[in-house]
């Protein structure tokens, strides 16, 4: 352990590198592929899921790995930015030199195995840091992560559509723009990847034998499906259902920013009043929002914007506490956890790849097409799937945290 005092800022520039690669793409590149180059929503939506299976494997080991090579961890993680960067590039910037459907595999392929390696080694890092920071450590951490984080895609989410107004290849800028965040993100957390002493962790068995680790690691699963979803069909909906085209960017910016800015005040409500209390609060109100957007039709942009600010600041809650809650835990039952943010970064990618798997086949076979012009039964099904479905995953998300005791110190 080191009295190094910890540099926070160089946390939450990390985080905004790693959300920009994150949650965007699952917004921007399915519908990037199907509009460039006419790849089908069912086939982009399969290949994303077979990703996600193949992290079934590649997460843990990738844990595994992150603890073995904690001497070299600037190297690796130096190597995993640039794997990184290069694969976004190769995802937007670069025609496609094979099938456009293999092309988007195997970019994604590289850029969600660096995102993972980094996401298991920051997040684990954290959690020593923290323990450096005294009593609410975790959450103070948190607050600062979380909210880079969110800024970070806020500006991802709407980097393509400013860019459109200015260049022909917007989404080439946005490549060229995320490696040059990547080199920042390096060099602002630099000093803060340190040797930590004695032997690697036993791997995630003690997660797994701990209950409430187990119990947070599926809360996790069922409450992140509701965001997954929304973000996977979110451009549709505005598109589609509100035929409001050229309002994704304002309104994406307007949803992320709510979350970026109402993650230090849930972060000051955990402390207040507990984490599990402050969560419970935030879900409530992802309930009332995603309820209202059942209503809408076109021309509800205004009442939309409000549900993005509500929804958003929902998103603020469940990305702050819950991962501040899971930290804290893992300080108790696994002080080296690399390995259990393997599980941690799968569970929280495997409900976007399960979301897309799942609902761009299903808005396929409704008739749906990435447009204006869609029938009644497929802008019924938009709507269903955009707000109803993630209305009863956050009822059992909140049914299962409730149930579930959850230490405030």
């Amino acid at each position: 352990m080191t009295n190094t005092r910890p540099f926070l800022p160089g946390y939450a520039v990390f985080a905004a590198m790693l959300a920009s690669a994150g949650l965007p793409i699952y917004i921007h590149a399915p519908k990037f592929y199907v509009d460039e180059y006419g790849v089908s929503l069912a086939a982009l939506g399969t290949v994303l899921f077979i990703l996600r299976l193949f992290d079934f494997v590649q997460d843990p080991v990738l844990g595994w790995l992150s603890e073995f090579a904690r001497r070299y961890r600037r190297g690796t993680v130096l190597l995993a930015a640039l794997v990184m960067a290069v694969s976004m590039i190769g995802l937007f910037a670069i025609e496609p030199p094979v099938a456009p459907l293999l092309w988007f595999a195997l970019t994604l392929t590289g850029l969600f195995t660096a995102f993972s390696y980094l996401t298991i080694c920051f997040y684990a890092q954290g959690v020593r840091t923290a323990e450096n920071l005294g009593d609410k450590g975790h959450v103070r951490l948190a607050s600062w992560r979380e909210t880079g984080g969110l800024l970070g895609v806020c500006v991802a989410a709407v980097a393509p559509t400013v860019l459109a107004a200015q260049s022909g290849s917007p989404f080439a800028l946005f490549a060229a723009g995320f490696a040059g965040l990547a080199i920042l993100g390096i060099a602002a957390m630099w000093r803060e990847w340190r040797t930590v002493s004695g032997e690697p962790s036993p791997g995630f068995r003690p997660v797994l034998a701990d209950g409430q680790a187990r119990r947070l690691l599926l809360i996790a699963l069922v409450n992140a499906t509701p965001v997954a979803v929304t973000s996977t069909l979110f451009l549709f909906f505005v598109e589609s259902r509100l035929a409001a085209p050229g309002w994704e960017g304002p309104l994406l910016l307007l949803f992320f920013l709510s979350a970026a800015l109402s993650a230090p005040l849930w972060s000051r409500a955990a402390q207040r009043f507990g984490a599990k209390r402050a969560l419970l609060a935030g879900m409530g109100l992802a309930i009332l929002s995603f309820g209202w957007a059942a209503t809408l039709g076109a021309g509800d942009t205004v009442a939309f914007a409000i549900i993005c600010l509500a929804s958003g600041a929902a998103l603020g809650a469940d990305l702050t506490l819950l991962a501040a809650i899971f930290a804290r835990r893992m300080a108790v039952v696994s002080p080296d956890a690399g390995q259990a943010f393997g599980l941690w970064s799968f569970v929280s990618k495997f409900t976007l790849a399960f979301a897309a798997v799942t609902l761009l086949p299903l808005l396929d076979a409704a008739g749906f097409q990435s447009g204006p012009t869609n029938s009644a039964e497929a802008l019924m099904t938009l709507t269903i799937l955009y707000a109803l479905i993630p209305c009863a995953l956050k009822l059992i998300a909140i049914a299962l945290l409730a149930a579930t005791p959850i230490s405030e110190t």
